[in-house]
């Protein structure tokens, strides 16, 4: 339960942003995605970016509702993401081949390359993270969020 929520008197402002899940989540994401960025920027990829190929490598191809589904994300923010992906040739979107009527994004040759290109400076983030927080907060806090995102 939360701290505040039995509070009588009103809360100060101070007070309503450590007790607002959502700041507090939001803020943590921005300062992750910073750092992740700062080495993903060394492969000219954004962090959703690197997320989409690692999706689609695993998959092998991927219909936008598949997309919007595995990313928790707005079709067209998906859109945007994959446009310069497209534009490097990192990706193929056309498509399906027993579904004319569906596209599909796959990854190119250029993509796997960029992609195995891209794990070296994501381990070295994922390196970071863990020796700023520590390897068992940043398991609990994977396991934590990974049970939030299936709630």
């Amino acid at each position: 339960m939360c701290a505040y929520a039995h509070k009588t008197m009103p809360m100060t402002a101070s007070e309503r942003l450590i007790a607002c899940n959502c700041f507090a989540s939001r803020k943590a994401a921005r300062l992750i995605t910073k750092m992740y960025e700062d080495h993903l920027s060394r492969v000219n990829l954004t962090s959703t970016q690197f997320s989409i190929l690692v999706y689609v490598d695993e998959v092998k191809e991927a219909s936008m509702k598949d997309l919007v589904e595995a990313m928790v994300m707005e079709r067209t923010s998906v859109i945007r993401a994959l446009q310069p992906l497209a534009r490097d040739g990192l990706v193929a979107i056309g498509p399906h081949e027993e579904d004319a009527r569906r596209n599909v994004v796959r990854l190119t040759d250029a993509g796997r390359a960029r992609l195995a290109e891209a794990m070296s400076v994501w381990q070295t983030a994922q390196a970071e993270f863990e020796s700023k927080f520590g390897a068992g907060l940043a398991g609990e806090l994977r396991q934590s969020l990974s049970t939030l995102a299936s709630a």
